[in-house]
This record gives C-alpha cells, structure tokens and sequence, in this order.
C-alpha cells in the first residue's frame, strides 16, 4: 500500500473534499471574530446531506459512490483543492501532468472518503458555532453524534464564500486538517523522488486501481 494511501485512510472523517486552500494552517493563531449564520446552516444542511445518503440502505454501493461523487462536486471547491495538494509542484508540474493529476486526486480523494464515511449509519451532524476568520472565510465546528457512535465526534469544517456561495476547503477530525495532511504527503512524495511529479502520479493510478479491482 503506498505511503499516500495509507496516510490519507489515517486521516478518517472527511469530504474530498477537502483542505485550506489559502496559504496558512487553519488551526494557527485563529483571530476571534463574529459567528457565520450563513456558513453554519450551510454545514448544517450538507453535512447531514452527505450523511443521510451514505445511510440509505436502498442503494448499492456503485450508486451511492456516484451519488457521493455528485454531492462532492457541488459543495467542495474540488479545483481550489487539487490545486492546494500539490503545494509548489503546483507551479512545476507540466500541463500535461496537471491535467492527469486532477482526474486521479478527485477519483482518489472521493474512493477514499466515502470509504470512510461509509461506515457512519443513521448519525445526525449539529453545528455548535463558528469563528469567521475573514469575511468569506469560516470555520465551523459541528459534533457527529448517535447512528454507531458512542459518544459524539467533533469534526471542523473550514468553508469560503467568493462571491458564489459557500464552499467546503477542509475538514479537521481528531485535531487534524486533512488538507495540510494531504499535501504534506504529497509533497513529501515528489521531494523523495527528486522533484518528479510523476512518481505521484503513479502512485494515485496505483491505488485508484486497487480501489477500483476491492469494489469489482
């Protein structure tokens, strides 16, 4: 199993959708500011969204993977995400490379966190509050709770409005941003093999394949 794989499943909770895609650690040195009603319902709602459809029973797994991918596509900024992952490769990597890339991270990010949200069934999400950082930038705290769990999860959710609504950057599980993770890993791997991004790109063929052989 890659070093990338592994890490990512480590991670847990999350939607690929996910990471902070502005240039600082979401969890450093946050400044208080007023609470964000409108970011807050926007979790609300599409948090349980994404729960409710990976609860329902009527649907197998290749459907409710489409139907993830789907909702995926709309509430998180996939393209401000793949771009983020990739940290200074972003500015190296070939035209050619990028465009290969994009279509392996969103099918490998979406393959990994729906594994993982998958094994939620029947839990409710409830927003406890948020911390506006900037004007269309908030983190919202929300706490997963009944369904399997034994005791309620926290899990953080960073969401950006440019002007075209709200859109899911990251999300933190366990005191863990899983978009500082993500290109910490990826970097990590393109610095081992000496800068080339295909060696990564390799790598996410690999596991999208190996995802792909566990499902058939």
């Amino acid at each position: 199993m890659s070093q990338t794989f592994r890490i990512s499943r480590r991670a847990g909770l999350a939607l690929a959708i996910a990471a902070s895609w502005v240039l600082t650690i979401p969890g450093a040195a946050l400044a208080q500011g007023a609470r964000d009603p409108g970011a807050e319902q926007y979790i609300q709602v599409q948090g349980q969204r994404v729960l409710t459809l990976l609860s329902d029973r009527s649907l197998n797994w290749p459907d409710k993977l489409r139907a993830f991918r789907s909702v995926v596509d709309q509430i998180a900024d996939v393209p401000r995400i793949t771009r983020f992952v990739l940290g200074k490769y972003a500015r190296t990597a070939t035209p050619a490379q990028r465009e290969q890339f994009d279509t392996l991270f969103r099918a490998y990010a979406q393959n990994v966190y729906a594994d993982r949200l998958n094994n939620y069934h029947g839990e409710i999400i409830k927003v406890i509050g948020s911390v506006a950082r900037n004007p269309g930038d908030v983190i919202v705290d929300s706490a997963v709770s009944g369904g399997k769990l034994d005791h309620p999860e926290h899990v953080g959710w960073r969401v950006l409005n440019s002007g075209g609504g709200w859109k899911i950057v990251d999300v933190e599980v366990s005191g863990v941003w899983l978009a500082i993770t993500q290109q910490q890993d990826f970097v990590s791997t393109i610095d081992n093999a000496h800068g080339d991004v295909g060696v990564l790109i390799a790598q996410l063929q690999n596991d999208v394949k190996r995802h792909e052989s566990v499902r058939q």
